[in-house]
């Protein structure tokens, strides 16, 4: 395939207008959607607090934290996020595309995990104050047990502690959040044994809304794990870039993505799967960006582990309109040809990279020109980096989108969607909130 080039008059691309200023600023990035969930959340929480007479009940506590954690872990459950997403891709293009633009976002809705963790922390650590010389010893030592490992999780979950130092980010989530099941539990029976009076525990655990809360987030937990195998893979690596996986017999969701592993103790990962056409079985893209997927690369393993289901992507929110325009750069092409291959909503794939051929190999460049000839493949290596907004302005201007659908690195992928978005154009992107 010969390089395409850059069309001469696409630095002269004239944008619109942006929205007058009232509009424009809820598309600025610290107003996104997912931040403003989280923010609903907290506020959700201090009337509550400001409306309650119940500071000094420790069960009362107790259970405000647990709801608040229950909506931080259920949004990201993988069944409720298909059943979302499966809610979200149903809905007619015939409806306003102002509504459909903001049902798109509905993967924004990870917020409410930021916002349901630091509510239920902040809750958590107000009940360890409260019962403090209020309940026996061994409670009050798991309270506090509890407390220091909420405060590890939310330090480490910081976007630049996770940015620095992801490894220990995830091991502090994962074993933390395990210690944590474990705690609450714990801290439940106990709490119920001092308050039962005659009653029997069980009478006591049954009639204490905690403990239902509890079990509700446990199984939530639980089943992905009950899930877990291993899985054989085929590797190919037609760069020093990048590998490309075959791997499973059963056909996920276009533009779903799945976390494998090497151990399923260590680190997960997360990528997009592309079912192969006519046969069984998934791909995936894995491009180096950091020290596992570096080893991946130069030692492939001949099985990987995956937990659950594969959960469905931000790609898919797109299809509620009716014509999209793909942008993605590098290795974001894996997120996006599921949903080119499947032709569920009529797009225009834009994708900028450096030399495909010789990068991802000839057969991939081949499939996605074959699935849509008119795709432009931008060769950054013999053409230079282009003005993304422009670019991406551009093709959805020459196509007659409703949207336009940005994957790249977070810097780039931030300036496009709110680039656009403040130009009224509807726009999506990963929003690394997880």
């Amino acid at each position: 395939m010969s390089a395409v080039r850059c069309d001469p008059m696409l630095p002269d691309v004239l944008l619109p207008a942006p929205l007058p200023w009232r509009r424009r600023i809820l598309k600025h990035p610290r107003l996104m959607q997912s931040n403003r969930l989280a923010l609903l959340v907290l506020m959700a929480n201090v009337l509550c607090a400001l409306r309650g007479h119940w500071w000094n009940d420790v069960a009362v506590l107790a259970l405000v934290a647990q709801v608040n954690f229950t909506v931080g872990i259920l949004v990201r459950q993988q069944f409720v996020v298909n059943w979302l997403s499966r809610c979200v891709m149903k809905a007619p293009k015939s409806w306003p595309l102002r509504l459909r633009w903001a049902l798109a976002k509905g993967y924004h809705l990870g917020g409410l995990h930021v916002g349901g963790a630091a509510c239920g922390t902040l809750w958590f650590l107000a009940l360890t104050v409260v019962a403090t010389g209020r309940v026996g010893s061994t409670l009050l030592l798991v309270y506090y047990l509890q407390a220091l490992v909420l405060l590890a999780i939310v330090i480490t979950a910081r976007p630049s502690a996770r940015a620095k130092r992801h490894d220990l980010f995830e091991r502090v989530h994962r074993f933390g959040g395990w210690g944590l099941s474990v705690l609450f539990w714990i801290g439940a029976v106990l709490l119920a044994d001092e308050r039962r009076g005659t009653a029997p525990l069980l009478e006591a655990l049954a009639g204490t809304p905690t403990v239902w809360v509890l079990m509700l987030t446990t199984i939530s937990s639980l089943v992905p794990w009950l899930m877990l195998r291993r899985i054989p893979i085929d590797v190919v690596r037609p760069s020093s870039h990048v590998a490309l996986v075959r791997a499973g017999r059963s056909r996920p969701m276009a533009g779903s993505a799945r976390a494998i592993a090497r151990h399923p103790l260590q680190q997960w990962h997360s990528f997009a799967v592309i079912p192969t056409p006519g046969a069984p079985g998934f791909r995936m893209t894995v491009s180096r960006a950091g020290d596992w997927t570096s080893d991946f690369i130069d030692n492939p393993p001949t099985h990987v582990w995956v937990r659950g289901v594969a959960t469905a992507g931000m790609v898919n929110y797109g299809t509620v309109f009716r014509r999209v325009v793909y942008l993605v750069t590098g290795s974001g092409i894996g997120p996006v040809l599921a949903h080119v291959l499947a032709a569920r909503v009529p797009h225009r794939l834009v994708w900028v990279t450096r030399d495909p051929v010789k990068t991802y190999g000839q057969e991939l460049v081949d499939e996605i020109l074959s699935a849509q000839p008119d795709a432009l493949i931008w060769d950054t290596d013999a053409n230079g980096k282009p003005d993304m907004v422009k670019l991406a302005y551009s093709a959805y201007e020459e196509s007659g989108a409703e949207a336009v659908i940005c994957v790249s690195n977070r810097k780039l992928t931030w300036s496009v969607v709110h680039g656009l978005e403040r130009l009224g154009i509807p726009a999506l992107g990963p929003i690394w909130d997880s």
